[in-house]
């Protein structure tokens, strides 16, 4: 069957710049319900999903500011910005009768349940969809990282990177027209090139615990839906 998922269970690492949409900071909400939806799409096929978010979209805002702040202190902001977007994630969810839980690396129990691995892994077991916020709860550590750590915690089948671009390529493909996607390449690859696809740590944990990433492109309808069903759509980055 064309619909038949090949993966039990995935995580997507969603930025918090896919939720802008057009706009120069903040959630455009069109744009959250479409995303949800392709999310949606998934969920239907009894794949089991888990979500880390990142908040760029809002700390962009204060960006300005923070480059003057102490880092340790910008990146708690950063945290709390994931937060917020995970709430606004969830509640998008809900407008489409999707369930989900949002869990916080950070100890915020009055909004958020915080993060306990046995409660997250017993409600993707429940069909459920658990929304990661606040990265690792710790600073120096980017949401990339996060989206590694809880993947390998949560023990899915592939790591999904939903970003703007259909993959990754060998150079700049808005800058450089000979720019070609690579299908598939090795996580030794992606970090001696430099190509991007996540920062270092992310990668070197993803590598040595042999967990897959997918690199596609969240705006293309139906790409989610075509990954997690085998098609040839993103970048693979394997070890």
């Amino acid at each position: 069957m064309a619909d038949q998922p090949i993966y039990k269970r995935i995580l997507v690492k969603l930025s918090g710049e896919a939720l802008m949409g057009d706009d120069a900071y903040g959630i455009n909400q069109s744009t959250i319900d479409r995303i949800v939806g392709e999310i949606a799409a998934v969920a239907k096929l009894g794949v089991e999903i888990a979500v880390v978010i990142g908040g760029g979209n809002i700390f962009r805002g204060v960006a300005p500011a923070a480059a003057h702040m102490d880092r340790a202190t910008a990146d708690y902001m950063g945290m709390l910005a994931t937060i917020m977007n995970a709430l606004a994630l969830q509640d998008a969810m809900r407008r489409q009768n999707l369930v989900s839980r949002v869990q916080s690396a950070l100890n915020v129990e009055a909004v958020v349940e915080p993060y306990i691995r046995g409660k997250a892994m017993r409600y993707l077991e429940e069909g459920k969809i658990v929304i990661f916020a606040a990265g690792t709860g710790n600073p120096f550590f980017t949401t990339d990282t996060a989206a590694a750590l809880r993947g390998m915690e949560m023990s899915v089948e592939l790591v999904l990177k939903a970003t703007k671009v259909d993959g990754v390529y060998s150079a700049d493909p808005k800058k450089d027209p000979t720019a070609t996607r690579y299908k598939r390449i090795t996580f030794n690859e992606a970090i001696v090139k430099n190509l991007g696809v996540m920062d270092a740590t992310a990668l070197t944990l993803c590598r040595d615990q042999r967990l897959p990433i997918n690199v596609f492109s969240i705006f293309d309808e139906g790409a989610l839906k075509r990954v997690v069903t085998g098609a040839d759509e993103g970048t693979m980055v394997v070890a």
